[in-house]
């Protein structure tokens, strides 16, 4: 199946949906919320482009590439942003934004024959 080969970009989108999800959560209950609102809307786009690229690259999607490139993008603005943050939450959720967007970089810059983009056959 397509999927299995991009078994190690599926996992690192998924954990790191699962980090981004629990560092908006910790954050929301941080002192001075009102600070921290940055790194939870950016948790937020992670989390919800980080499950659309996990489920493009398990679908075989003809648009996991671009969908991969842009989760990369995403994933090193909120590291970016987690990283900025003392706490333990969010320096987990660096560290998953960090393995993740590199991931979805190799990925998207797969010839398009290894990234599941099917090349027609026919005789020339």
């Amino acid at each position: 199946m397509a999927h299995e080969q991009y078994t190690s970009c599926i996992e690192a989108c998924s954990a790191c949906a699962v980090e981004c999800n629990h560092c908006a959560t910790a954050c929301l209950q941080e002192q001075d919320v009102k600070m921290m609102a940055r790194c939870i809307a950016l948790d937020m786009d992670c989390a919800a482009i980080c499950q659309l690229a996990a489920a493009a690259m398990a679908r075989g999607s003809e648009q996991a590439q671009a969908i991969c490139a842009l989760c990369a993008d995403i994933c090193e603005a909120c590291g970016e942003e987690c990283a900025k943050h003392p706490m333990d939450h969010c320096q987990s959720c660096a560290a998953a934004c960090r393995r993740c967007a590199d991931e979805c970089r190799r990925m998207s810059q797969m010839p398009r024959t290894q990234a599941g983009q099917s090349v027609t056959g026919h005789a020339h």
